[in-house]
């Protein structure tokens, strides 16, 4: 049985977080009839899943570990600041939610290039 690194298990929080935070979003977008939440919702519920098998992943490539903090980061500045928009009425700052949709866009392609690095020796 292998034992989950620290880096993993942090990687497995946010999981959790952002699998809820979906859940979340999704419930009060068909309440409110939010378009703007329902998008935070569909990036959260995409990305919660991947960063638990990044988390899996981080112990055998160092990609998997960035591509999964740049998912954290972009997820919390696109979805955040949507989600900051809708109920607060102003955004986190300008640019936060193309910086952070950038930023998971980056993570994915992180992603892909993952799985054509060789994985950690021991």
């Amino acid at each position: 049985m292998t034992v989950l690194t620290l880096p993993a298990r942090i990687l497995l929080f946010f999981a959790g977080l952002t699998g809820a935070a979906g859940i979340m979003l999704a419930a009060a977008s068909y309440h409110g009839d939010s378009a703007v939440l329902l998008s935070a919702a569909l990036v959260c519920l995409a990305n919660g899943p991947a960063l638990i098998g990044l988390a899996l992943l981080s112990m055998r490539t160092a990609a998997a570990l960035a591509a999964g903090t740049l998912m954290v980061f972009g997820t919390v500045m696109f979805a955040g600041d949507l989600v900051a928009r809708a109920y607060l009425g102003f955004g986190f700052f300008p640019m936060a939610a193309p910086i952070g949709g950038t930023s998971v866009i980056a993570s994915w392609l992180l992603v892909a290039l993952a799985a054509l690095m060789p994985a950690r020796k021991g």
